[in-house]
């Protein structure tokens, strides 16, 4: 039965987010603003009237929502304000640009203008979808406040994705993942990035996050008192010096503490730091550096640094603006703890990133301003000068967004920030595009190296050139930046076009030779000799000796015989028809078992699905279709890239299949280990093992057994049997 809506209490609703929006905003409003924002929530609410979400909440809840997120999470003034209540009016209703223009100012009009243009999740494939994206960053190099809008309608999405449909929560938690995650971090919003990515793992592998979320609850308040105790002595010293403070005790996410799991292959309770200590500062901008080591001297008097885990991100900030002094320490109780040192405007800006900026452009030089500039000054570039596919450069742009950075010098001591992993030839491009083009080594540290040296934090690089030295396809391997990939990528096309013409030029004099007219019909002829579809590319394999010229004889051209016929790579893809052939128009779920015999499906070998996994189908154009599990790694890059290959799929009811399964299990040695947790196995579950490992150290053991199952319950019965096992402290599945 439908349930009756109430205008009234929903009026109410309404306008109480309204009136919690201006609260929030008083602060920085002035003169008009609070008319103007008046005037596009009534505008917003009369666009939207008859609009419902999914979860049956009036439309114009969201639009407030994101306000409510940009003023308050993000720092973002009236502007802002206005342009996220009308963010979705142009898109979903009559309202032109023009009118937005004519009744709230260019400014406002640019903002939704780009909004507009970047809105929607494309699900009919990767290269729309890129397009997308990269539309967006042509937005970003106009008004960064576009971006933070689009970051702010993000989050609101992804906390309210429950009423989606689950192929949808799929999707956009996986582009949220893939793009807008590391765009939150490159602009410096910690807070929202942390959050983007835990609604991720909320959504893509429900099991894990609340299995963590519980232990991190149960862990709460021993947590507390551990920080209480541990914070006491500091506080004291810092109140007794008459620093002006605060201390907060910060939990780490539950994306990153599975992160970390994984990657160290360690359990919940190995993870030291599951929290850090940060420590706020009020003091003036000039008074900041001093202050914040003569905190960290305090502390290090109470407890033991260690030496390898000291971050100074206050004397070089990090390029989204990030200052911070960092220091890792062993607590009483024999816990590491990290200890974040900062200043209330470095706080502002961790936490507000970009936007946190504007608040103190005027304070004096900021670096961190000049290092975000330098960084949105670097994406224009890149876009003005990429002319590569929608997708590789997405890519491309991505690899940047992941903020890890390495610092060198030049000879004269200039500081060049550049992406982690960069090389030689990257840093030579970074100096200019001349010089990359022409480098044939550098000097680092005094000692030559080759084009592919990594850069190390520290290093002092001189770039050797040559007038003679010309770039390589072996050159793309070499780089990680899109300044280095685009420039080389360009001149190889440059240099591929002008090949290309000597090879047209030789294809004329050799039919000249022959007799032979130019036109398109004996062009084609070559081509389907040949076997190429591509003329440029035919010319120019012919030009660098790929092909034969001599092969090009008067017989290819006799007219009694008909072209031989060639297949051109824009015809519809025959696994494409077959697929759509069974799938039918509706039948959009891939149901997978034992009768399942329509379809040449294949379980994919990175993350072993077996029934009982949440899944999804990949199609792929030579082996079928291809069975993840939603939680695999390569999830995320195949659902935010290729929308229009991903099919729905479930298990049907079985017990007869078997599927392979990886089991982790770690304790303690004794004699007769092995013996029991093979008998549990074979006997007790009527499992077959295909094989197992187990290494002994110091008393210790770990193993990895490979099994087959029916399904998830099937593998979580043994799980759970096999932890009883006297000695044994861990078992987990994982990804095989």
């Amino acid at each position: 039965m439908a349930t009756l809506i109430d205008p009234e209490v929903e009026r109410n609703e309404i306008l109480r987010h309204y009136r919690r929006l201006l609260r929030t905003a008083k602060p920085y409003l002035h003169g008009n603003d609070a008319k103007l924002i008046k005037k596009a929530f009534n505008t917003s609410l009369e666009a939207h009237k008859n609009m419902r979400r999914k979860s049956g909440e009036p439309y114009i809840l969201h639009p407030l929502a994101v306000a409510q997120i940009a003023v308050e999470e993000i720092g973002l003034g009236t502007t802002s304000i206005v342009s996220a209540l009308l963010h979705d009016v142009v898109e979903d209703t009559p309202m032109e640009i023009s009118d937005v223009d004519r009744e709230f100012g260019p400014k406002v009009a640019r903002i939704i203008d780009g909004l507009t243009k970047i809105s929607g999740v494309f699900d009919y494939g990767t290269s729309e979808q890129a397009e997308n994206f990269r539309k967006m960053l042509l937005t970003l190099s106009e008004d960064v406040r576009v971006i933070l809008i689009k970051l702010a309608d993000r989050l609101h999405n992804m906390r309210t994705l429950e009423s989606m449909p689950r192929h949808k929560q799929l999707k956009i938690a996986s582009e949220t993942i893939y793009l807008y995650a590391p765009l939150a971090h490159r602009l410096g919003l910690y807070a929202i990035k942390t959050e983007l990515e835990d609604l991720y793992l909320k959504y893509t592998d429900t099991e894990v996050y609340n299995d963590l979320m519980t232990k991190v609850r149960q862990s709460r308040s021993a947590r507390n008192r551990f920080i209480k105790d541990f914070v006491s002595p500091i506080d004291d010293e810092l109140k007794a010096q008459g620093f002006d403070f605060e201390i907060k005790g910060r939990p780490k996410s539950i994306y990153s503490i599975l992160r970390k799991m994984r990657k160290q292959n360690v359990t919940f309770d190995e993870v030291y730091d599951l929290f850090a200590i940060r420590v706020i500062l009020d003091v003036p901008q000039e008074q900041e550096k001093a202050a914040c080591w003569q905190v960290y001297s305090i502390v290090t008097d109470f407890y033991q640094p260690n030496p390898d885990r000291l971050r100074d991100w206050v004397s070089t900030p990090k390029a989204n603006g990030y200052e911070s002094l960092h220091t890792t320490v062993m607590s009483r109780t024999g816990q590491w703890v990290e200890v974040q040192i900062r200043s209330k405007r470095m706080d502002d800006i961790a936490e507000k990133g970009y936007a946190a900026h504007w608040k103190y452009k005027d304070t004096g030089t900021v670096q961190a301003e000049s290092t975000l500039e330098a960084w949105i000054a670097k994406v224009r570039e890149m876009l003005e000068t990429n002319n590569s596919s929608a997708l590789e450069f997405m890519d491309e742009f991505r690899q940047n967004l992941f903020v890890k950075e390495v610092y060198a010098f030049t000879p004269k001591g200039k500081l060049v920030i550049l992406p982690d992993k960069a090389t030689a030839l990257d840093f030579a491009f970074d100096i200019h595009s001349q010089i990359g083009l022409q480098c044939l080594g550098a000097k680092v540290n005094q000692k030559l190296q080759p084009l592919s040296y990594q850069l190390r934090n520290g290093d002092q690089v001189e770039i050797l050139t040559s007038h003679k030295q010309r770039p390589t396809e072996e050159w793309l391997q070499y780089v990680i930046t899109s300044k280095a990939r685009s420039k080389i990528k360009e001149y190889l096309r440059d240099d591929k076009r002008t090949k290309a013409e000597d090879g047209r030029y030789l294809v004329e004099k050799r039919l000249e030779l022959l007799g032979i007219e130019n036109n398109q019909d004996n062009l084609n002829r070559l081509l389907a000799h040949f076997n190429i579809y591509n003329a440029q590319d035919f010319f120019y394999r012919l030009a660098i000796g790929q092909l034969d010229g001599r092969e090009i004889k008067v017989e290819l051209f006799d007219p009694t015989i008909a072209p031989p016929h060639i297949l051109s790579p824009l015809a519809p893809r025959s696994f494409d028809q077959e697929v759509q052939k069974i799938r039918g128009v509706n039948a959009n779920m891939l149901v997978i078992g034992e009768h399942t015999d329509k379809f040449d499906y294949h379980i994919a070998p990175c993350c072993n699905p077996i029934p009982g996994d949440d899944v999804f189908g990949f199609e792929t154009e030579t082996e079928g279709i291809i069975i993840h599990r939603t939680s695999c790694p390569q999830a995320v890059k195949l659902m935010s890239n290729y929308g229009s290959r991903i099919v729905r799929a479930k298990w049907t009811d079985q017990l007869e299949l078997a599927f392979l399964a990886g089991i982790r299990i770690k304790g303690s040695d004794r004699v007769g280990l092995v013996n029991d947790v093979t008998r549990i196995i074979s006997n007790s579950l009527k499992v077959n093992m295909r094989s197992i490992t187990i290494d002994s150290n110091d008393g210790m053991f770990e193993g990895q057994i490979m099994v087959f199952v029916n399904d998830t319950d099937h593998l979580h019965k043994m799980i759970q049997r096999l932890s009883k096992v006297n000695g044994v402290l861990l078992v987990e599945r994982f990804a095989t």
